[in-house]
């Protein structure tokens, strides 16, 4: 396959491990449920447990993909034993979640795949709600599903795209009511989801080249959207399909380098998409929102005025710091250490 191809050319070896095709309908696969992995094996049984559920459920074929990103805690050998999962990709070094959404949907067989990472469950219906909802809009690439966090409480998931405005609504506290999009009860065209479970149409992944692998993680998937949208797709955020986000049960190491990499690619998509002068003015009204946050921090209980200042200083100086990829790179060389005291 491509990524076998790929992945030694960048000094990045991957096995590919098949098992016996399992489908929920005879025929070609019509899903690919694709599940990114980085060493988070608990969470990562739950979300196949889930999606075998699912694929009992729905009226037409699918597979199951897992690529597991360099992984150290069993992950890899427990996915390719659990029933639900039809192959695995394992990395042998640590890679950004664009780079690894990007081989799945190279290595799906669907007519759409399911994007999903390890803490995410999926639940009863929503594969067939996203897919319905694709289905009934040829115009439409991405379909993203509501999340709600493990205790019921909804979990912002759809949005504006970032523009200097949505800074300046975020500033005088108006972000809920004029930049968050995951609301109401019925199916909606948004400017982007979040890919956490996320439907995507294959044909049009293809045709923007897939996920840009210069974001490492965090606004991989806002760039994502708005290069189908400038190609003439569109997303949906559908409240009828549901998961469960165990995010805080993923996030909580590790704060200084997840801040730096998602203001560096909040950066990174600014001046991408826009211009230079709008990358500051969206460097400044953010510093000046987590200012304000951690000055009100200070006598509110319960709240880190230090995490508000991590942002405020990664926000003005983004091209600073140690972030998520440097915390890769650090991880992979000792991959390298490991494997040189074994020679």
């Amino acid at each position: 396959m491509g990524v076998q191809a790929d992945l030694q050319a960048t000094g990045a070896p991957a096995q590919m491990s098949q098992a016996p095709t399992q489908r929920g309908r005879a025929g070609a696969v019509e899903v690919s449920y694709c599940v990114v992995n980085t060493a988070k094996r608990t969470l990562l049984q739950r979300c196949l447990d889930a999606i075998a559920t699912e694929r009992n459920g729905v009226s037409f074929a699918t597979e199951v993909l897992v690529l597991d990103n360099a992984s150290r805690d069993g992950s890899a050998p427990m996915a390719r034993d659990h029933p639900a999962v039809d192959a695995v990709i394992a990395l042998s070094q640590r890679r950004g979640k664009a780079f690894c959404d990007s081989e799945l949907l190279r290595n799906a067989s669907g007519r759409y795949a399911l994007l999903l990472n390890e803490d995410s469950e999926l639940s009863p219906g929503a594969t067939e709600a996203l897919w319905h909802a694709l289905e009934a809009d040829p115009r439409a690439a991405l379909a993203g599903a509501r999340l709600v966090r493990p205790d019921g409480a909804p979990q912002a998931c759809a949005w504006r795209f970032p523009t200097p405005l949505t800074a300046l609504a975020a500033t005088v506290g108006l972000h809920r009511l004029l930049v968050v999009q995951s609301t109401g009860t019925r199916t909606r065209v948004v400017d982007w989801c979040q890919s956490s479970a996320l439907l995507v149409r294959r044909t049009a992944a293809v045709q923007v080249d897939f996920l840009d692998e210069d974001f490492f993680v965090y606004s991989d998937e806002v760039d994502f959207a708005k290069r189908l949208r400038d190609s003439g797709w569109r997303s949906l955020y559908v409240p009828e399909a549901m998961a469960v986000h165990h995010e805080q049960l993923s996030t909580g190491d590790a704060a200084g380098p997840r801040i730096v990499e998602l203001s560096r690619n909040r950066d990174l998509y600014m001046r991408k998409h826009h211009s230079r002068r709008a990358a500051l003015a969206v460097r400044w009204l953010t510093a000046w929102s987590y200012a304000v946050r951690a000055l009100v921090a200070t006598v509110l209980p319960g709240h880190s005025a230090r995490r508000y200042w991590l942002h405020v200083r990664a926000t003005l100086a983004p091209q600073r710091g140690f972030g998520i990829r440097e915390l890769a790179d650090r991880y992979n060389e000792s991959l390298g250490a490991d494997l040189s005291d074994v020679l």
